[in-house]
């Protein structure tokens, strides 16, 4: 019985290994940032919306963040995560650019950002109305074609190895 109860723990092990080896010797520095700043918009945008919806109907622990009566949009949370992601960029160094927490603060505070494209492409509190639909589907296309673009890899290396000879 315990030969059973562990295999299927051994096979998760062998699975995960598997997926770090292929997650570092498959992909480049640039690819990696990419697909960790994908899965961080991805994880952030489900989330944020979870969360919207949640404080809309008064349910679970989250609560509308306000100063001084104004309401803080999460827009601004992207911003300034943005903020950060730039003064690296502009400042760090090659590791630092490269380092996966700034690869998912980008991703996230992208999602942040994007969640609220029809408020900040209106200048009016639209989240809820008909116009802030956009920005749903803003953020479904962005994590489509992201996801279209990690599955389409192998395709695209295999064409440009036969085109290019690479």
């Amino acid at each position: 019985m315990a030969t059973t109860a562990s295999a299927p723990a051994a096979t998760t092990v062998s699975a995960v290994r598997e997926l770090r080896a292929g997650f570092h010797e498959d992909l480049g520095p640039g690819e990696r940032s990419t697909l960790i700043s994908w899965l961080a918009f991805t994880a952030t945008f489900t989330a944020v919306r979870v969360i919207t919806y949640s404080i809309r109907d008064g349910v679970g622990p989250f609560r509308n963040v306000s100063l001084g009566g104004a309401h803080i949009h999460h827009y601004m949370w992207g911003i300034a995560g943005l903020s950060a992601v730039g003064a690296v960029a502009v400042r760090g160094d090659d590791r630092l650019r490269r380092h996966p927490v700034l690869a998912g603060t980008y991703g996230s505070a992208l999602a942040l950002i994007v969640d609220e494209f029809a408020l900040l492409l209106d200048l009016q509190d639209v989240y809820w109305a008909k116009q802030g639909r956009l920005s749903v589907d803003i953020g479904i296309g962005a994590v489509a074609l992201g996801g279209v673009g990690f599955a389409a890899l192998p395709l695209l290396r295999r064409i440009a190895r036969r085109c290019f000879g690479r």
